[in-house]
């Protein structure tokens, strides 16, 4: 009778920041963008939704949630989103006025190829919080533009604001082409410049809800959801591109778009 033996031990099971595929690009890049600084597991701390293959990979959707938990003193002042691989890999930088226990932000990015996305949250006290998934997709920031350039021009820096009362949710687009600088024109077949929307503020009356610096790899027509407390207050929507147009717009608070 042939000896019975115990099954292996079952393997470690990989924490979050862990995973089977090399991170050799972050380890290359990451000094640019976090400094020297301690880079801490960020779950329970902020959480990082995306598709892990992308349907179009210049609109790859991104939703990033603060959750602090309850008895956690740590507020988040600013998050930052990477996509290793990509060009330019510093998707953008939100930052809040006061530091956040609990805050939703959406928005639509390109991804150039298969690449970790990353999320990181620095809280008032300086420290830094990583999390991130793995999202197939390729060709995002080479990709030719959804819309008619000659259209994009003539409707440049239109804003659209939504309120979503029952869902405690606002939404804000800004119509703008936001060239990556690798797209080709087809006919001339030459690149078409970087123009892109570099910094955005939306305030409630006098208070700044969030700031964004950003770059080539926020997607066309940048467009933010974000947690949002609708009251008596008007909402305006500040976007200043990389050829120094500056877009403003004020919407009513009793107006929901």
């Amino acid at each position: 009778m042939a000896a019975q033996t115990s099954p292996p031990p079952a393997p470690p099971r990989s924490s979050p920041l862990q995973e089977d595929r090399p991170e050799t690009t972050w380890q290359e890049l990451r000094a640019s963008v976090t400094g020297d600084k301690p880079l801490g597991d960020g779950t329970g701390l902020v959480t990082l939704e995306a598709p892990k293959r992308a349907e179009d990979a210049a609109i790859v959707p991104i939703t990033l949630r603060i959750a602090v938990p309850d008895g956690d003193p740590r507020r988040v002042k600013a998050l930052t989103l990477v996509v290793d691989d990509n060009p330019s890999p510093v998707v953008g930088t939100f930052r809040f006025a006061e530091g956040q226990r609990h805050f939703n932000l959406s928005t639509r990015i390109r991804v150039n190829s298969y690449s970790y996305v990353r999320a990181i949250a620095e809280t008032e006290g300086g420290a830094l919080y990583m999390t991130r998934v793995f999202v197939k997709a390729s060709g995002g920031c080479s990709a030719p533009a959804l819309k008619d350039p000659v259209a994009s021009t003539a409707h440049l820096g239109e804003m659209r604001f939504r309120s979503f009362a029952e869902r405690g949710e606002a939404q804000v687009q800004v119509r703008h082409p936001n060239y990556s600088g690798l797209q080709m024109d087809q006919l001339t077949r030459t690149y078409t410049p970087a123009w892109f929307v570099e910094n955005m503020t939306v305030r409630q009356g006098d208070k700044p809800v969030f700031t964004m610096t950003g770059g080539i790899s926020i997607s066309e027509d940048p467009t933010f959801r974000f947690s949002f407390a609708r009251n008596a207050e008007p909402v305006t929507v500040t976007a200043k591109d990389t050829e120094g147009r500056v877009f403003t717009q004020t919407f009513p608070a009793a107006n929901g778009t």
